[in-house]
């Protein structure tokens, strides 16, 4: 089918090459603007515009796109069957919705109604959830509140982070946007519609989120640990730094929230419920990262010392 692709991140890459490979006509990619990145602040292409340029297929990039006439025209010029759409950053226009007749067709990473919005990975990881899956979709004006086509469940392993699973869970959507394209050009595409009362949101991460809360239990707070791993990780502060947990484990152990304590190499932190956080990886504001033996020996906290704001 000819097709536009709209795409931005390494998770949209996986759909682009896998519709190429299928041997769909891709008109169209269209991407982020370059975005300064780096020390140097140097222009750096998204992904998918290096994907495009390997494929070597047309790319646009334009700053706006709602009242952009210039883009609608060669939208409209290209005439497209489908518009797909993987994590482009962009709400699309109704003008855009209505332009091909299959529609802009969306891969979502979540089992919708669940985790709506941008985030779906990490909140999935962060609530505890041991399944978690991608849908394709048609693009409604709401956010990802359109009728569902296809869905593929995918399991959450007990050591996924947000990093570790999105790139099983892009790979698996392409799979399924390109099950989901061969069953509309075929005309055997059954649009259900989402039971909007049972939907969850993903809302976009904020910095904050990564402020880790002891009163949450130790389970909790490492499923978030998890779920923002890279970014923006889980952090709090020791002794008035900064102070970065990179890996922790739940253990059985009684301290009160925040409250830290050696036992020999190892290093606890208590956290809600009754419950306790074994640290195993670290790093301290302005430091490498380092293995919880190393901080014991180097910082050697001592009885009653506390993680936290103003501690």
């Amino acid at each position: 089918m000819k097709l536009v692709f709209c795409g931005t991140p390494r998770f949209a890459v996986a759909s682009l090459q896998h519709i190429v490979r299928a041997g769909h006509d891709v008109r169209l990619v269209v991407t982020q603007p370059d975005r300064p990145k780096g020390r140097g602040m140097g222009l750096a292409f998204s992904p998918v515009k290096d994907a495009a340029l390997e494929l070597g297929l047309p790319i646009t990039q334009p700053e706006k796109i709602k009242n952009n006439e210039e883009f609608r025209r060669q939208l409209t010029e290209i005439a497209p069957e489908a518009i797909i759409v993987v994590g482009y950053g962009r709400i699309i226009p109704q003008w855009m919705i209505d332009l091909p007749p299959l529609g802009n067709i969306n891969v979502h990473a979540s089992l919708l109604p669940q985790y709506r919005g941008a985030a779906p990975i990490q909140w999935a990881i962060a609530s505890g959830d041991r399944v978690t899956g991608v849908t394709t979709m048609k693009i409604d004006a709401g956010l990802d509140t359109g009728d569902m086509l296809l869905q593929a469940e995918m399991p959450i392993e007990a050591d996924d982070t947000a990093e570790t699973l999105a790139p099983r869970l892009a790979e698996l959507g392409a799979e399924l946007l390109v099950e989901t394209l061969a069953r509309a050009e075929a005309g055997l595409t059954l649009p259900v519609a989402q039971n909007h009362a049972e939907h969850t949101l993903a809302p976009i991460l904020k910095k904050d989120d990564g402020q880790i809360d002891f009163h949450r239990s130790a389970t909790e707070i490492v499923n978030r640990l998890r779920g923002f791993t890279p970014w923006p990780g889980a952090f709090t502060q020791f002794r008035g730094k900064g102070f970065v947990v990179h890996s922790a484990r739940a253990v059985d152990a009684k301290l009160a929230p925040g409250e830290l304590r050696a036992e020999g190499d190892r290093l606890l932190a208590g956290a809600g419920n009754a419950t306790a956080l074994e640290l195993v990886e670290i790093q301290l504001e302005g430091k490498k990262r380092m293995s919880a033996r190393d901080f014991v020996n180097g910082y050697r906290p001592k009885a009653g010392e506390t993680l936290g704001l103003d501690k």
